[in-house]
């Protein structure tokens, strides 16, 4: 029986699915890392032969870097809607329903893994090391041994060269919007209770060490994907009191409380929900205050947004908000919207709304979802954030600290984006692609959005990948609500983790050799041209420019 089980060490990049065949994978034994650094591999394992009992493993770490290393098991999740049934090419893995790998989830059975027959597994393994860790080469055997007799099954040995070079402070800015609804209602605990500080806190702390660096800050309830009519789980930082017609005390104490905790975890940069209801901007988000000592919405969907009250409140709310954050020393990292995703029939409305707050944000950073050119060329918004998809005449135009970002509706044939129908290598391609356009900024909507379409109802994510039916698998989240008080991360998020490193290693690499000398090196290991339309998306593109990059910074250090 023992021989019947094949096990092979492969890529990070690898989408494992339960039906192929382990064979022909291929295998990688050599890894390097920066200074600091983290790196993930999966090892693969496949039972050909039929056991009468189910057969379960231990897993042994051995070697000079297994006191740095932690084991977790990929899991295929469902999913229904892959891909859009119009909007796809051919390089997507695959198309049909079924089991896909994602989910990256602690190990069960007190440490143990389960080998079913004829299904191609992986277990997640990562060495992460710590600051003061010498720089040489280390060794790691991962041994898969039977959990009731100790017998041997498998053995599996790789190596990890760690360099003595450390990558520079991230400077793109990330978001990936944080949804503290969506935490509050998965883990079934009230809002801005202990616990959901404790799980908010879990969130971020996963968010940064994947290269977020900029945390959607919920001031007040974002109106963003909510029927018309319809509302979120208030979810507000900011207590109001209305204390006569039109006039208002806040009370920011929670959201000192966030602001305190982000930076205690890392995060940069601090992102304030949209001020105007999404696609038009006709209405005001909600808000809820206490009036008379009742606690109640006071403004929402039936509010129009440019309402002498809602104008007023503004006049009051805004000051009193960037109060809080110039106390915490951060009110310039901070970036706000006016609507999202406003299209050219909006413009005048749109105008209308900016124009509203601009006098209370003179100085601050601004940004929006905006992908029509015709619109941004008006000068209305001076750093929009438009779709990879309609990025082209942007970078064109050569806009100075130009945004990006890419979701569902935006399109995805031909561009990269996050889908579990796509390759890791696809995902993972995004940072390039960004260091070689200059993009500044990179945006997207779904880190933990546990909905369904237009909020309607909260779904379980781990059976609705697609949040039924609302978006291709992978688009609404990174992250799952784990039952430890965690989030458990996807293997799309390590992509794009790496994504984050890629940029920071060919920042360095420019910062020694130069701008023109990095690109022609990217061009270089991708034989040819690299833009958001044009990328290659292997496994070994990535192994050949990283060995580039640690040659290149090694030789000029």
């Amino acid at each position: 029986m023992l021989d019947a089980l094949k096990t092979k060490i492969l890529s990070s990049l690898d989408n494992c699915f339960l039906d192929e065949d382990i064979t022909k994978k291929r295998e990688i034994r050599k890894f390097t890392a920066f200074k600091e650094g983290r790196v993930a591999f999966q090892l693969g394992f496949y039972l050909d032969c039929v056991v009468k009992k189910p057969l379960r493993a231990k897993i042994l770490l051995d070697g000079s870097a297994a006191k740095f290393a932690t084991v977790r098991e990929v899991i295929c999740v469902p999913n229904h809607y892959p891909v859009n049934a119009e909007n796809f090419d051919e390089k997507y893995l695959r198309t049909e329903a079924g089991l896909y790998p994602d989910l990256i989830r602690p190990l069960h059975y007190g440490g143990a893994v389960s080998i079913p027959s004829y299904q191609l597994r992986t277990l997640w393994i990562e060495v992460e090391f710590p600051n003061g860790a010498p720089a040489m080469e280390y060794s790691l055997s991962v041994t898969l041994c039977d959990w009731q007799t100790g017998e041997e099954m498998s053995r599996d040995s790789i190596s990890v060269r760690l360099l003595d070079i450390e990558l520079p402070k991230q400077k793109l800015i990330h978001t990936e919007w944080l949804y503290t609804d969506c935490i509050a209602q998965a883990h079934r605990v009230p809002v801005f209770s202990e616990e959901h500080w404790n799980l908010i806190e879990n969130y971020i702390r996963v968010a940064v060490r994947s290269g977020i660096n900029m945390i959607f800050t919920p001031v007040f309830t974002p109106e963003l994907d909510t029927y018309i009519g319809g509302e979120r789980l208030t979810t507000q930082l900011v207590d109001i009191t209305v204390t006569a017609e039109n006039v208002y005390e806040f009370d920011t104490q929670k959201l000192e409380r966030w602001i305190d905790l982000c930076l205690s975890l890392g995060v940069e940069y601090f992102e304030i929900p949209h001020f105007f209801t999404q696609w038009g901007a006709e209405h005001a988000p909600k808000f809820e205050a206490y009036v008379n000592g009742e606690h109640k919405r006071i403004f929402g969907w039936e509010t129009d947004a440019n309402s002498h009250e809602y104008r007023s409140f503004l006049a009051q709310f805004i000051p009193a908000m960037l109060s809080a954050f110039k106390k915490k020393g951060v009110d310039k990292n901070c970036f706000f919207h006016v609507s999202d995703e406003p299209r050219i029939e909006h413009l005048e409305q749109y105008k209308r709304c900016k124009d509203m707050i601009a006098p209370y944000l003179e100085g601050y950073n601004m940004i929006d979802a905006l992908s029509d050119y015709d619109f941004y060329k008006l000068g209305i918004l001076k750093t929009p954030v438009p779709a990879i998809k309609h990025i082209k005449p942007f970078l064109e135009g050569n806009i100075e600290g130009l945004w990006a970002y890419y979701c569902g509706a935006s399109g995805a044939v031909d561009v990269t984006n996050r889908f579990m129908s796509m390759s890791l290598a696809r995902v993972r391609i995004l940072g390039v692609q960004l260091y070689m356009a200059k993009i500044k900024g990179f945006l997207h909507w779904g880190y933990n959005y546990y909905n369904n379409q237009y909020s309607y109802e909260a779904i379980d994510p781990f059976l609705h990948t697609d949040n039924e039916s609302f978006a291709p698998a992978g688009d609404s989240f990174l992250v799952y609500p784990g039952d430890d008080g965690t989030p458990w991360e996807s293997i799309r998020l390590s992509a794009m983790r790496e994504a984050m490193e890629d940029i920071r290693a060919l920042e360095l690499c420019e910062s020694l050799k130069g701008r023109e000398f990095t690109e022609a090196l990217v061009r270089r290991v991708a034989g040819g041209e690299l833009d958001f339309f044009n990328y290659p998306i292997s496994a070994e593109f990535f192994e050949n420019l990283r060995e580039e990059l640690f040659e290149t910074i090694k030789t000029d250090k």
